[in-house]
């Protein structure tokens, strides 16, 4: 992650005039891909990772930037052991970018409503627990009242929205911020706890027993979220806090439809949200035969939150949903 300085402390700068008081940079050649990759620098940290999000070759990514450079007449970025960290210069530069390709995402969207004459479209992103829980109601509320407004929703974990929220490919997510991102770069309002629990197929051997305790369970595979997400730390530092092996045998993968393949083939255990587990459990399909695993141990995940990128008013369409939302953690329960 890009180390960025406290704006108040470039406002003075005199980068941010000549790009925004005339077209002097323009006329030297700064173009929409040189503010592609700065925002990008500023996202990832790296060079290698910036030239990915933009489909280019690594060497074209340094030339670009040593274009920019030329075009700014001064340092953008400095090289540190582990990637990049952009100057007080680049960040100034990221942050104005930034606002220009987000400005032109809006118009177009804009535009494409205006051509169609829909009422609007609204892209969310939401780890699994609040998009059914808070998201699927809030949705049913909208296509009731304004039946014109088009909903896109992804449901990922928290280290894939916040960095989809920061390429402004959301308007909002309903997620946490992950420990490797700057917390300055988004607006926060806390609204419920994850409760989890442990799924297992119909007729899995653990299911005899009254309860399962930390101590039953390293025998069997497991199906965990990738390395790193909250849900798997969380369970993992009650195998390690109670002094109980980490499984050995794990399936990584965000996809709970392959999650619940497996559970249904296999004795495999998978953590996963309570109000997901509820919701398969309930069904009577073939796909959904999963059963809730009794234990004596609590799972409860780090509170998630309303997530904005900071200095980014959300469209009408966005606010409207959003604010649905908000109201249904707060009916529901949330903190």
């Amino acid at each position: 992650m890009a180390i960025i300085s406290d704006p108040s402390a470039v406002d003075h700068v005199d980068i941010q005039t000549d790009i925004f008081g005339d077209d002097g940079l323009l006329r030297s050649g700064l173009k929409l891909n040189h503010l592609r990759m700065i925002v990008a620098i500023e996202d990832s940290g790296q060079i290698s990772a910036a030239a990915e999000a933009l489909n280019i070759s690594q060497p074209a990514a340094s030339r670009m930037l040593s274009e920019m450079e030329t075009i700014l007449k001064t340092s953008l970025y400095e090289r540190v052991a582990r990637g990049v960290v952009l100057t007080t210069f680049g960040a100034a530069l990221a942050r104005r970018a930034r606002k220009i390709m987000l400005e032109l995402r809006e118009a177009s969207r804009e535009i494409g409503e205006l051509k169609t004459g829909k009422g609007g479209s609204v892209f969310i992103g939401a780890v699994t627990a609040p998009a059914m829980s808070l998201v699927v109601p809030a949705i049913k509320q909208v296509r009731g009242a304004f039946p014109g407004i088009e909903v896109n929703i992804q449901v990922e974990t928290s280290n894939v929205l916040a960095r989809e929220l920061l390429a402004a490919r959301h308007d909002f997510i309903i997620s946490r911020i992950p420990d490797d991102l700057n917390p300055r770069l988004f607006e926060v309002q806390e609204i419920g706890i994850e409760r989890a629990c442990l799924i297992v197929r119909s007729g899995h051997p653990l299911l005899k027993k009254k309860v399962a305790s930390l101590e039953d369970l390293p025998q069997y595979d497991w199906v965990f979220q990738p390395p790193g997400t909250l849900l798997r730390r969380t369970v993992e530092d009650l195998f390690i806090g109670h002094g109980v092996p980490l499984p050995e045998n794990i399936v990584n993968t965000s996809s709970l439809l392959l999650t619940c393949a497996i559970i249904c083939q296999t004795n495999a255990i998978a953590p996963i949200a309570i109000d997901v587990a509820q919701f398969l459990a309930a069904q009577r399909s073939r796909a959904a035969d999963v059963r809730i695993l009794p234990i004596d141990f609590e799972i409860n995940v780090r509170p998630y939150s309303l997530i904005t990128a900071k200095e980014r008013a959300l469209p009408p369409s966005a606010r409207l949903l959003y604010d649905m939302v908000l109201a249904e953690s707060k009916k529901v329960g949330g903190i």
